[in-house]
């Protein structure tokens, strides 16, 4: 059993689904569904198109080089049937998934940095802008310091008052 790919979209095709169009000179395309047939035939790039790998890779939305594609490629060379060849391979595969997955979520966390320190940079000027709105935070103890240095200041004031009217009775 062989899964192809979309020749538009790049997704899996399995047996029995999706659409072949073969042009004049032989040359066989293979498309998922009837979206991507039609895109094709009305001779769309698939770079351009969103919602296609073509255009994520291309856009540098997902990993596009990387040795683990390596195992992917399509193989025309026929391989004799051996046991141990096949356990091999089947683990081979599970680690190469496990490795290309951790990869493309490091390749992610690598993209998403830099939208993260423009909204930081964006936040901060907005702070910047309307730093009027924003109240300075008083502790209780503030309060009762700030009251306690006023009653201070008035007993200073009418102890002032007091000496200079005694300086004025005498």
């Amino acid at each position: 059993m062989r899964i192809e790919k979309c020749y538009f979209c790049s997704s899996s095709i399995y047996p029995g689904h999706g659409i072949n169009f073969v042009r004049n000179d032989s040359k066989v395309f293979r498309f998922c569904r009837s979206k991507c047939h039609k895109a094709f035939k009305m001779k769309r790039n698939p770079r351009k198109v969103k919602w296609t790998k073509a255009f994520r890779k291309s856009h540098g939305k997902e990993l596009a080089i990387d040795s683990t594609f390596e195992l992917e490629k399509k193989r025309n060379v026929p391989v004799k049937y051996n046991r141990e060849l096949w356990q091999n391979t089947i683990h081979a595969m599970k680690r190469i998934q496990e490795i290309r997955t951790r990869r493309q979520n490091q390749f992610i966390k690598q993209r998403l940095k830099a939208g993260k320190k423009l909204e930081l940079k964006d936040d901060e000027k907005e702070v910047e802008k309307h730093i009027h709105l924003i109240e300075p935070r008083v502790t209780e103890e503030e309060v009762f310091n700030a009251a306690l240095n006023k009653t201070k200041q008035k007993l200073k004031e009418k102890q002032k008052l007091l000496e200079v009217e005694s300086m004025d009775m005498s």
